[in-house]
């Protein structure tokens, strides 16, 4: 091939492939990007950590306010039975100073209700009982016998049972004994009886010496002796006995206040207490020496 001929077929390509390329250029929109790496995804930061919760503060009043009403309803209504209230009971075993001792056991019931507010809260029946705190016998010349007594414990006719703290203030005993300030009972003194126990032993002996000396001074002697042997029995012998026979009636006082269950003490009618024949009336005998 010529030369000529060559550098057209050259010519011809060159054209061709200019050509394509503005095709290309076209069907892409414009001139292409230079590719870029992808810029890398963002790392997020760590997040903070999170604050726990609030826990509610415990409103300690609002829960003592809402838990008070379930406390108040699971507790009983009570009735109050003053303290000063006096009781008149009916004594079931008797006691005396010649053989009681502090620790023996004394048993009571009672002789007429209590009421309170109008109800019957202690219906007559109710027993009592409690112990000897004190047993003093009478002295030789002076000094007068004490019986100590207190009440411990009461039940009612329903067998609810309850503590107390009680004394007598004063007693029915067919003899001379007295209730002092203390609660004690106190026996009688019997200076009568002594006094007329001289007074006989010295009649008598001057009774005696008068006949056997036929004269005055005879008289004289015998009362004098008299007088000694009626002396001598005084002294040889204790003062009476302090006693509470069985069916003395004593009245004691509450010390302090009862509480009584309301919904125990729901009685109809007063109770009905023992018949118990009082005791009969007696004097007062000094007791040999040394019993």
């Amino acid at each position: 091939m010529s030369s000529r001929s060559l550098g057209g077929q050259c010519a011809a390509s060159l054209i061709l492939i200019l050509g394509i390329s503005a095709y290309g250029w076209c069907q892409a929109g414009g001139p292409m990007a230079p590719a870029q790496d992808a810029p890398a995804s963002p790392v997020p930061a760590p997040a903070a950590p999170s604050a726990p919760a609030p826990v509610p503060a415990r409103n300690s009043e609002a829960a003592a306010a809402a838990s008070a009403p379930a406390s108040n309803s699971s507790k009983p209504a009570m009735v109050e039975v003053p303290g000063g209230t006096h009781i008149p009971l009916v004594i079931h075993n008797a006691i005396s100073t010649r053989s009681a001792r502090p620790g023996d056991p004394v048993y009571f019931e009672t002789l007429f209700p209590v009421l309170i507010d109008g109800k019957v809260v202690i219906p007559a029946g109710s027993y009592m009982s409690g112990e000897v705190t004190e047993a003093k016998r009478a002295g030789r010349v002076k000094g007068r016998a004490e019986l100590g007594i207190k009440l411990t414990t009461m039940i009612l006719p329903n067998a609810y049972m309850v503590n107390l703290n009680a004394m007598p203030s004063s007693a029915g005993t067919g003899g001379g004994e007295t209730v002092d300030q203390e609660g004690k009972v106190n026996g009688d003194t019997d200076k009568a009886s002594d006094a007329g126990t001289v007074l006989k032993t010295t009649a008598a002996g001057a009774g005696i010496g008068g006949v056997a000396a036929q004269s005055g001074r005879g008289a004289a002697i015998g009362a004098g002796i008299g007088a000694a042997v009626g002396l001598g029995a005084v002294l040889l012998s204790r003062g009476p006995d302090a006693e509470l026979p069985r069916g003395s009636t004593v009245e004691v006082v509450i010390d302090r206040s009862i509480l009584l269950e309301a919904d125990k003490v729901q009685f109809t009618g007063p109770g009905q207490a023992s018949t118990l024949p009082g005791p009969p009336n007696r004097e007062p005998t000094r007791a040999k020496i040394p019993f």
